[in-house]
């Protein structure tokens, strides 16, 4: 029997045909363009043979692509069909879990949509850490969950990024003239933790990690209490008892990401990845919008002859 082919990667090939180009796609699906460029390599390799070719500054299907195209298409319906007609009725409960760094300003936003969207449902939610609600999700006990990525092989849909700060209370002294900096972080397995670890160090710092927590009141805590840096993410303001460190390297950003456990109805996923999506965009927008007003020249004062 022939091995079987990922929906997914048929459903990405489809959206490139329906938006027009990888870049589209990666878009109308919530995905990175390397992902989606990923899905096609897989088929290709699937099929042992090119399904999509450069020409001139874009791409074309070529003739088994644009097959494989037509029989997506056929077998994404009938897989719809089915599921709608074995769907008995609407889930009476949803399961959501947020990561802390998300759920005071993201969270509200999705929880919105998905109670105009399933308004007769029962909501129940988790605040956790990005690795037990991707675990909770993979073994299907939770529904949903909005976790920080980071890594290449981060699982879900990207939605969002948020900036990644070095913040420390405003008495700390600064890193000593022995190049020895204390940490505060999270505890093992956390990917913020290894990404500030690696950087001091490739910057030549000696690297203690002063105080850990399992939760972000506990690093907050701990910062705030003079026992050393931290890195986090955040999509406002820093929280009061902390600044952020303009004396060491720029982070850049993490991506937010939304995963669904297997066989979640994929409009209740695209509600939550949707909502999301909007409320990143229209930070983006106020941001924006900010920058401008602080760069448009006052108006010239009238004068009287």
């Amino acid at each position: 029997m022939a091995d079987p082919l990922d929906l997914v990667h048929l459903r990405t090939l489809v959206a490139i045909a329906e938006t027009g180009g990888f870049r589209r796609a990666a878009d109308a699906l919530h995905l990175s363009q390397p992902t989606v460029s990923q899905h096609v390599r897989l088929l290709e390799k699937r099929f042992k043979q090119n399904l999509v070719v450069k020409d001139g500054r874009g791409s074309r299907f070529t003739d088994a692509g644009a097959k494989l195209v037509h029989e997506a298409r056929l077998l994404l319906t009938a897989h719809e069909e089915m599921l709608g007609r074995l769907q008995v009725c609407e889930p009476s409960q949803i399961t959501v879990g947020s990561t802390e760094h998300a759920a005071d300003r993201i969270l509200p936003d999705m929880l919105r949509a998905i109670r105009a969207a399933y308004d007769d449902v029962q909501l129940q939610f988790r605040i956790d850490r990005s690795t037990s609600l991707s675990d909770a999700v993979a073994k299907g006990t939770l529904d949903l969950a909005v976790v920080l990525g980071g890594t290449s092989d981060s699982a879900g849909a990207e939605v969002g990024r948020l900036d990644l700060r070095w913040v420390a209370s405003s008495t700390w002294p600064g890193a000593d003239t022995s190049r020895r900096i204390p940490i505060v972080a999270f505890e093992e397995p956390c990917g913020l933790r290894s990404r500030a670890v690696r950087k001091l160090a490739d910057l030549g710092y000696e690297v203690l990690v002063a105080a850990e927590s399992t939760s972000l009141d506990g690093v907050l805590a701990a910062t705030r209490a003079g026992l050393g840096v931290a890195l986090l993410p955040f999509s406002g303001g820093v929280p009061d008892g902390l600044v952020e460190l303009d004396s060491l390297p720029p982070m850049g950003s993490i991506d937010i990401r939304i995963v669904a456990r297997r066989g979640l109805s994929f409009d209740l996923e695209k509600v939550a990845v949707d909502a999301v999506a909007a409320h990143f965009a229209e930070v983006a927008a106020r941001r924006r919008a900010v920058v401008r007003a602080a760069t448009v020249p006052p108006a010239p004062v009238p004068t009287v002859a």
